[in-house]
């Protein structure tokens, strides 16, 4: 062969190879994504047009005061009480993240049913897996059914599907959670929405935190003025919500919003409130706010929390290597950011005159988790959780860090 045809051939295969490897890497490119809203428009995107749909949790103190007061006039108004008339007890729930031990969340409120004694709740708070909780414990027994179905009727093919490891490098999670969009889409229906109107109509709330990724702050989602708005989209955005509010980053893709600021559209990113905080109740600056403002209203209040997971460390033997070393010391965070959140709502509920009621994973359940969602492990913990509630659930007035030296509990320790 003479050097020139050889020269021209091999010229020929590195193109051919060249434009393969272009080929692969735009295939490979990462997903895509509109603008982000520029910094100095954060404070001024709404969603649907709805003014009152969100809160930032870190600084809308005061906002989160002014809907807390048009919930209590609509409850007035509902109750045909007078302005001066003492209010009944108002119970508020909050539910902690925890993946599939949710099902330890949901045993404790279809428990808490069948014992008769469960509350109607004022306020609903939710992050991840307490987020999907959250709409049916709301929306009170009538759901259990439901709830009872979704958290021992599924398994991981439900929730997620694996993505290969070179598909995941090149795009934005391990795994996509079409399936448990789909699944959220077919619980939370516009029936749903409209039951929630309705409540939100009598005053109560129901509030889904996420974290807004773009600007590292956390966002509480007034689920109810979204539902009673009647905006085209707000089912789609409920959806929306409940799936960012569960998206663990990294191992779930994050969910793009669709905002409007200074008359351009734009898109925030949306993750796991668990990213900021496990559990929420009432932001501690809204206590202070109507403290300073002399607005606490006269009436019996009580919080009870769901930790949907253990308050003591779990043991395992940490392989030497760069993954294990990781993954225990990113859950090692998240256990204690867990207990955090948990020792803030009980200080603050002190503070603002709140009686606190806690309910956790017990060092007693020691069913072993095969896989995420485990369909065997999921059905143990509920039934765990729900003949404890059953039979009257023995809810903590303090978190266990609290408790005196002989593991007695400190019911009066100094905030």
């Amino acid at each position: 062969m003479r050097l020139p045809a050889l020269i021209q051939r091999r010229t020929l295969f590195r193109n051919v190879v060249l434009l393969l490897l272009l080929g692969f890497v735009a295939a490979c490119a990462g997903p895509v994504r509109q603008p982000g809203v520029p910094s100095a428009l954060t404070d001024q995107a709404t969603v649907l047009g709805v003014p009152n749909a969100r809160f930032w949790a870190d600084t809308q103190g005061p906002e989160l005061v002014q809907e807390a007061e048009r919930a209590l006039a609509r409850e007035r108004t509902v109750g045909k009480g007078a302005a001066g008339d003492r209010l009944s007890a108002a119970n508020y729930l909050a539910l902690s993240g925890g993946s599939d031990n949710g099902a330890f969340g949901a045993g404790v409120l279809v428990g808490w049913t069948d014992s008769g004694t469960r509350p109607t709740f004022k306020l609903v708070t939710g992050i991840s897996t307490g987020a999907l909780i959250a709409p049916f414990a709301f929306l009170g027994p009538a759901y259990d059914a439901q709830l009872r179905s979704l958290y021992t009727g599924i398994g991981p093919e439900d929730v997620y599907r694996r993505r290969s490891l070179l598909r995941a490098v090149f795009s934005d999670a391990l795994a996509d959670t079409d399936p448990l969009f789909t699944l959220i889409s077919r619980y939370a229906n516009a029936d749903m929405l409209t039951a929630i109107a309705r409540e939100y109509d009598k005053g109560r709330l129901l509030l889904i935190g996420t974290t807004n990724l773009d600007v590292q702050r956390p966002v509480i989602w007034n689920i109810g003025a979204i539902a009673a708005s009647g905006r085209p989209g707000a089912l789609d955005l409920f959806h929306k919500i409940l799936l960012a509010s569960a998206s663990i980053p990294g191992a779930f893709p994050p969910v793009l919003i669709d905002v409007e600021a200074g008359r351009r559209r734009y898109q925030e990113m949306h993750v796991d409130g668990g990213a900021v905080a496990q559990t929420f109740l009432i932001p501690p600056q809204v206590g202070m706010v109507m403290r300073m403002q002399g607005k606490f209203i006269p009436r019996e209040r009580h919080a009870y929390v769901i930790r949907n997971a253990r308050l003591d460390p779990e043991w395992a033997s940490v392989d030497r290597r760069l993954l294990s070393i990781t993954g225990r010391a990113i859950n090692t965070m998240i256990y204690y950011s867990g207990y955090n959140d948990v020792a803030r709502i009980y200080f603050t509920s002190r503070r603002d005159g709140i009686d606190f009621n806690l309910a956790y994973i017990g060092a007693d359940f020691t069913v072993e988790r095969k896989e995420s969602f485990d369909q065997a492990y999921m059905r143990a913990l509920f039934d765990y959780a729900y003949q404890q509630s059953r039979h009257g659930y023995p809810w903590r007035k303090a978190p266990p860090i609290l408790a005196e030296p002989d593991g007695s509990e400190n019911l009066n320790p100094s905030p």
